[in-house]
């Protein structure tokens, strides 16, 4: 029933965009409905037995090919959230003006309940299942992490791809998120955190924006609350608090929370629950068993990085967060962001704010595709350039310049700042172009306009192949 919701609440949220744009009634349609969905079943022998599972992708579209998006394992995955996922990927490609479409998968499983080994040997088989219907291929569909899955498993379908296509020069480019050493890119993991917190800086920019959302004087300590400390809520927590200087006053989990109104040590809170799955007992905050009931905790920005559904008719009225970012996919219902944008919240959706993971998988499978990491040709001879521009500065003032600077100079940029560059410049322009939308247009809210320029962008390109 969740799930429906979460699909209901996605389609919903595209039709009041439509109001805003001139695209046909027809047109619509081709652009909201999935283009198709598989369900795939598959037995693997594992204990003595057969056990039989169950599992899907989506594509949602595929005005751009290869179609994008993550593959969770989740015990309660269905249809309906993969193709509600599905759909929101290619929104979000739009957005960050990437030339994918959207695409999602997921296997109905519960990563806990199995060995390593033997999730090893699920993830085979499912991508074998995959890999003949072409739903992994680096031309037409290429799957990332997700819930529940890392590194290892795209590493695993990686290979399974390779045994099965030995002659395909681009092999490595069928998936991304891959470990470094196996044509992963330096930076992936943190993609989606990190974007989270570029697009919170681009925010506070803008001062006519902050002064809507009754902030001021910067980002700095801020009081932040996070639901869900996984990969994308652990490095948004980590990069805002270490690099923004903001309060991380409160980490909701599924078994709790912790509280400290001064501010938490986030890696501290995160190895503490590495090691005994909970946050009880921690001595860096207090501890509150109901981790839901601290949604309603007064903040200047709440980042839900968990699941769906989680803000919702039953208890948008008691947020009391000034700015919202959606780190995760669809956490604030339909009827949950009617009653936010009538109390005057501030939200930045998801196909906005989670974005930076399929931006820098954008920028991995380019790397996959080229054969060469980025700035491997140039470094030397940009390193000898500003050797030169150096000495050259220095006899003409006849000073030295200082080393902090020179090294900063010599050094030059390495991949993982090229990657952040690119993934700050994204993030950044798509704020501005959707800002400028709501502006243009008269629209009352942040989401409702980056739908539109969505949809307007999806629109462009099925008019221009004469769809």
């Amino acid at each position: 029933m969740a799930n429906q919701d979460f699909l209901n609440s996605t389609n919903k949220l595209f039709d009041q965009a439509l109001s805003f744009t001139d695209i046909s009634p027809d047109l619509a349609k081709r652009i909201r409905v999935s283009n198709s969905t598989y369900t795939i079943n598959f037995g693997v022998k594992l204990r003595d037995e057969i056990h039989t599972f169950t599992g899907w992708r989506s594509v949602h579209s595929e005005h751009f090919e290869p179609a994008k998006g993550g593959i969770r394992y989740d015990i309660n995955a269905s249809q309906e959230e993969v193709e509600a996922l599905a759909a929101l990927m290619t929104y979000k490609c739009a957005i960050i003006e990437v030339p994918y479409g959207g695409s999602k998968g997921a296997l109905k499983i519960n990563p806990k309940d199995w060995t390593k080994s033997e999730i090893e040997k699920i993830t085979r088989r499912f991508a074998q299942e995959l890999i003949k219907r072409d739903l992994i291929h680096p031309a037409q569909n290429v799957p990332a992490p997700d819930v529940g899955t890392s590194a290892n498993e795209m590493a695993w379908i990686a290979d399974e791809y390779r045994r099965i296509h030995p002659t395909d020069i681009n092999a490595l480019a069928c998936v991304t998120g891959k470990p470094i050493e196996k044509g992963g890119l330096v930076g992936r993991s943190e993609a989606t955190g990190r974007g989270v917190q570029y697009i919170i800086r681009e925010f506070f920019r803008h001062e006519d924006d902050c002064k809507k959302a009754g902030l001021k004087n910067g980002l700095k300590d801020k009081k932040i609350s996070i639901q869900g400390l996984g990969n994308v809520g652990y490095h948004a927590a980590k990069f805002l608090q270490e690099e923004d200087e903001c309060r991380i006053i409160c980490v909701m989990e599924r078994k709790g929370a912790i509280v400290n109104p001064e501010g938490l040590d986030i890696e501290k809170i995160k190895q503490y629950l590495s090691e005994n799955g909970t946050f009880e007992g921690c001595s860096e905050g207090k501890f509150e068993s109901n981790s839901s009931d601290c949604l309603h905790m007064k903040c200047d920005i709440l980042i839900p990085a968990a699941r769906e559904n989680v803000i919702n008719e039953a208890n948008a009225h008691a947020i009391k967060a000034k700015l919202i970012v959606e780190a995760a996919n669809g956490p604030i219902t339909f009827e949950a962001d009617e009653i936010l944008n009538e109390r005057h919240v501030t939200i930045i959706p998801d196909i906005m704010a989670n974005a930076g993971g399929v931006a820098v998988s954008y920028f991995e499978w380019i790397r996959n595709l080229r054969h060469i990491r980025f700035g491997r040709l140039e470094k030397r001879k940009n390193a000898f350039q500003f050797d030169t521009l150096i000495s050259a500065i220095e006899t003409m003032t006849g000073k030295d310049m200082p080393e902090k600077f020179k090294e900063q100079f010599i050094e030059g940029v390495n991949e993982i700042d090229l990657v952040r560059s690119g993934l700050d410049d994204m993030m950044c322009e798509a704020y501005q172009k959707v800002r400028q939308s709501m502006i243009e247009n008269n629209i009352p809210n942040i989401r409702t306009a980056a739908y539109k320029v969505a949809l307007d962008r999806i629109a462009t390109s099925y008019d221009s192949i004469g769809l």
